[in-house]
């Protein structure tokens, strides 16, 4: 029989200039990490179905929230250091069911490919960043 989680335990941490993961959760409302493997097509001539073989992954990480002033100042200095080449890659967490001991978590790294910030007029300031996972995601557990 399954056990099903709720969401609203997920766990995000990433780190911007002195390689220590910040736990930014307390702001995230919203967490996906859709990954890809490429498929290349191998169907010769003569066959009528196609056939492939798998190729590279891929992974992206969304992140969406409420954004506040200590989230903000951390997230700018990420993407200031990836810019100046002091940061090749942030390294993130993410524990989707929570971060107790045996839940399962995903570490890797990361490129910020967006950051945006909305102001709307009747509700609370929110962003949403973008990363690009490079390289491989190592599942494991927390300890």
């Amino acid at each position: 029989m399954p056990t099903f989680k709720h969401g609203k335990n997920a766990q995000f941490s990433i780190d911007g200039s002195a390689s220590t993961l910040v736990d930014i959760s307390d702001t995230l409302n919203t967490i996906s990490m859709p990954r890809a493997i490429e498929t290349a097509e191998t169907t010769a001539f003569g066959t009528q179905d196609k056939t492939y073989i798998v190729g590279l992954s891929d992974a992206t990480v969304s992140l969406s929230g409420m954004l506040d002033q200590a989230t903000d100042v951390h997230i700018k200095t990420m993407i200031a250091n990836l810019k100046a080449g002091t940061l090749d890659s942030a390294s993130f967490q993410y524990g989707p069911m929570g971060s107790t001991v045996g839940f399962p978590k995903f570490t890797g790294e990361a490129i910020v490919t967006a950051y945006d910030i909305s102001s709307p007029v009747g509700d609370v300031l929110t962003y949403s960043l973008e990363l690009q996972v490079t390289g491989a995601i190592t599942q494991g557990v927390f300890a």
